[in-house]
């Protein structure tokens, strides 16, 4: 017995060093399904293979694991470069692969070396996500796309698969009654959908309609989040 658990635990940990995106993935998984009750629909628009940019709104500081978690593929995020120098956390973004973005201001350059990643990561056949409202919603609504998606599709026309969110709004990880991480935790257990939509080629995947696609499926996932809120205040 003993022999078969230092076996199993040499295996995991040599696998965690040769690939550990993906088991990374999947404990991210473990802990968003154990936070949330969540409901999942169309992972499958993800391709199995080559190269695609996954879109999505941006409730809060968990939509990156939630979606993370829940790809058939890992992901190499886009993220705003003070959070990837987090001393706590860094880390953990260097071994998934996320690629800092910071604004041109704070740092010349970054924004074309950042694009450099992400072209080499689409073409070694990855999948690649960003967040096009660049920053947290203020509202719980979608805001304006931000044209980060139309300069990485300039250089590398690939598949683009939007993706609505919704739950996460009103947690102490989203700006919901005050700057977010600055209240404490008062939500556990929350439902949270998260519904992938079909892909768009990249002739096809201009600004405005990659916009209206992900505000489409976000409505979607809001129905099902309500409905079952309500639900659950019934039956009180």
């Amino acid at each position: 017995m003993w022999l078969v658990a230092t076996g199993s635990l040499l295996a995991g940990s040599w696998g965690l060093v040769r690939k550990p995106r993906p088991l990374v993935r999947r404990l991210v998984f473990l802990v968003v399904c154990l936070l949330y009750r969540l409901r999942l629909r169309g992972q499958g628009h993800i391709p199995a293979r080559g190269p695609a940019v996954v879109v999505c709104n941006h409730v809060s500081f968990m939509d990156a694991l939630v979606i993370g978690g829940a790809s058939r593929r890992p992901l190499r995020f886009l993220m705003d470069k003070p959070i990837y120098d987090s001393p706590w956390l860094n880390w953990l973004f260097r071994l998934v692969g996320a690629i800092p973005v910071e604004s041109e201001r704070r740092d010349p350059g970054n924004i074309r070396r950042a694009l450099e990643q992400v072209s080499r990561a689409l073409a070694e056949g990855e999948v690649v996500m960003l967040f096009p409202e660049g920053r947290l919603t203020p509202d719980g609504e979608v805001q304006p796309f931000r044209r980060g998606l139309e300069l990485i599709l300039a250089r590398d026309p690939v598949p683009v698969i939007p993706v609505g969110l919704s739950g996460l709004w009103g947690s102490w990880t989203s700006h919901h009654g005050g700057r977010a991480l600055s209240k404490p935790p008062r939500r556990f257990r929350a439902r949270v959908a998260l519904y992938f939509g079909e892909p768009l080629a990249p002739h096809e995947a201009s600004r405005p309609r990659v916009e209206a696609r992900v505000r489409s499926l976000k409505a979607q996932a809001d129905q099902w989040v309500e409905r079952r809120s309500c639900d659950a205040l019934s039956q009180r």
